[in-house]
């Protein structure tokens, strides 16, 4: 149940009252408060705090940023009402929540990141005016701000409604009237679905599934081309990133004495300390679990002579989130083996690297890495006779190397997933676009079609490349890639 949903109980309630024992929209019990309160201590806790009203806040960074994103949005929908919500918190356990994070759409359009927010675009005849409606500071007068588990005394002060109008540059209002009036709107409504029940309750009769699907292809596809502050956070993102590679380096004789998870959580500290949060379940892949994609389970041990797959990125505080890879040897050396495979992966990454650039068809960089990929394939004897051409045509090299070569980047770690295929996949590349180059060689430890000396092994090199003017650029070149600048620099970094 969102806040927004609750009643909140009233600085009458005694512990001779009925309805204090069952004032169950209220958290009390979560805080190990009991309902039964005294008029005394009500009464006191209404008074006696000082005035923290804050003055003369400067607007966000990206408040003119948001407005131009606005913009574009009133421009595809004129004359339609439109509501996106940021969402509600979810239960992790009983009376628990997972951390908060506002659905990516509403936080494209305001840069707020709080819960139970609601931007509405109500149509004018020039245009639309924008609202966004969030819970206003608890009120002391009734005991909501200690009485109800969400209350500021418990998890922390909200801004008013008008330090939010300062901040972001849009008009605020209180969130809790905003079901009723939705209610009673007329007119052609679209909303962005998924995210809060109780807007979606007051909608059921004004919206239609085709249609809020509309809304969000478009909020989707508008992310396609990054702006210059979008850009910015990518590359903070990627910096933050490589610091975070680089601290797993140093603790790499620390995670051999315990497990992944040692790695996991180095990489987690450097999220928090210089970001809002992981973009995404860091993959800390040690060994044979080097070849499974997903590998999140992160439990496995961590031994010198084999190879570490780190897939991790760091999620800046205005949501922002890097994507990269690095194969490491865990003890600082590769093998002849682990280098040669390792070789191919990266001339196989050069090859997409080289391949976006503004122009190009979204898929060239895909099919450039392939084909090189299918070449090393074929020179080491693991597709028998056929042509490169021929394993191409069939497919056969994916399997081994079994995922597409990347994806869009951005607020999501698979950005603008809801785009059309024609503007995406299908599309072609333009400056502004970033997206990831990630090949892969997988040797599952149970296949036999190769030799056992390959057996077990993974690699993969992942960075986050933005398209230019003129070519493209490497966000994440901080890292390096090519197998003797990696040894070089773990020899320096465990020196």
């Amino acid at each position: 149940m969102s806040y927004k949903e609750r009643q909140i109980v009233s600085e009458e309630l005694t512990p001779e009252t009925p309805e204090a024992t069952e004032a169950e929209p209220v958290k009390q019990r979560k805080n190990g408060l009991y309902p039964g309160i005294s008029d005394e201590l009500a009464e006191s806790m209404k008074s006696g705090w000082a005035d923290t009203t804050l003055h003369g806040l400067e607007p966000i960074a990206q408040a003119e940023h948001t407005a131009a994103r606005r913009a574009a949005l009133s421009a595809r929908f004129p004359g339609e009402r439109l509501v996106v919500p940021a969402g509600n918190l979810k239960t992790r356990s009983n009376d628990t929540e997972y951390a908060f994070r506002p659905s990516t759409e509403y936080a494209y359009l305001t840069g707020d990141r709080t819960q139970d927010g609601v931007l509405v675009l109500e149509p004018t005849g020039a245009g639309h005016d924008a609202t966004v409606y969030l819970l206003p500071r608890s009120d002391r007068a009734n005991g909501e701000f200690w009485l109800d588990g969400q209350g500021e005394l418990w998890v922390g002060r909200r801004s008013s409604l008008g330090e939010a109008e300062q901040l972001l540059g849009i008009p605020a209002k209180d969130v809790r009237e905003l079901p009723a009036a939705l209610t009673e709107a007329t007119g052609p409504v679209r909303n962005v679905r998924g995210h809060d029940a109780g807007i979606e309750a007051a909608l059921t009769d004004k919206v239609t599934a085709e249609r809020d699907e509309e809304l969000r292809v478009f909020l989707s596809e508008a992310r396609v081309v990054k702006d210059a502050f979008e850009i910015a956070e990518l590359k903070k993102a990627c910096d933050a990133t490589a610091r975070g590679f680089e601290d797993v380096v140093k603790v790499l004789d620390k995670a051999e004495a315990t497990s992944e998870r040692y790695i996991e959580g180095t990489f987690f500290l450097r999220a928090r300390v210089d970001g809002n949060d992981i973009g995404y379940g860091s993959i800390c892949a040690a060994g044979a679990h080097a070849t499974t994609l997903h590998w999140v389970r992160n439990d496995g041990a961590v031994r010198a002579g084999d190879l570490l797959l780190l897939d991790a990125g760091v999620e800046t505080d205005e949501l922002y989130t890097a994507d990269v890879t690095r194969t490491l040897p865990i003890n600082g050396s590769f093998t002849p083996l682990q280098r040669k495979i390792y070789d191919a992966v990266y001339e196989a990454q050069e090859a997409g690297i080289a391949a976006v650039k503004p122009g190009a068809a979204f898929r060239d960089f895909h099919d450039a890495a392939q084909r090189v990929l299918a070449e090393k394939l074929v020179e080491w004897g693991l597709l028998g006779d056929l042509s490169v051409e021929k394993v191409l045509e069939l497919g056969l090299q994916r399997r081994w190397t079994l995922h597409g070569t990347g994806h869009m980047l951005g607020m999501d770690v698979h950005d603008c997933a809801a785009a059309r295929t024609e503007s995406y996949v299908d599309g072609i590349l333009e400056p502004g676009v970033c997206l990831t180059v990630e090949p892969g060689l997988y040797f599952q430890a149970d296949d036999l079609t190769v030799p056992e000396e390959y057996r077990g092994i993974g690699v993969r090199i992942e960075d986050d490349i933005l398209v230019t003017e003129d070519g493209n650029r490497n966000l994440s070149d901080t890292l390096p890639r090519r197998s003797d600048e990696v040894e070089a620099w773990m020899a320096r970094l465990k020196g």
